[in-house]
């Protein structure tokens, strides 16, 4: 179960990081508009991705 989910957390930093890896100047732009919203919006993402992965991790389980 721990490897597996070290592996999960590998994956998802590799994810993460080929934005800034492969388009920097466009990934600091998308920062600077991510800090110009307002806190609601964000906590409205937030929740509805974290739901989408709630939702699929059951799917796949």
């Amino acid at each position: 179960m721990l490897n597996t989910l070290l592996i999960a957390f590998a994956l998802v930093l590799i994810i993460e990081g080929i934005g800034p890896m492969l388009f920097p100047n466009k990934w600091r732009n998308y920062l600077q508009q991510m800090v110009e919203q307002p806190v609601n919006q964000l906590r409205s993402i937030g929740g509805t991705l974290f739901t989408i992965g709630l939702v699929s991790l059951f799917f796949l389980i």
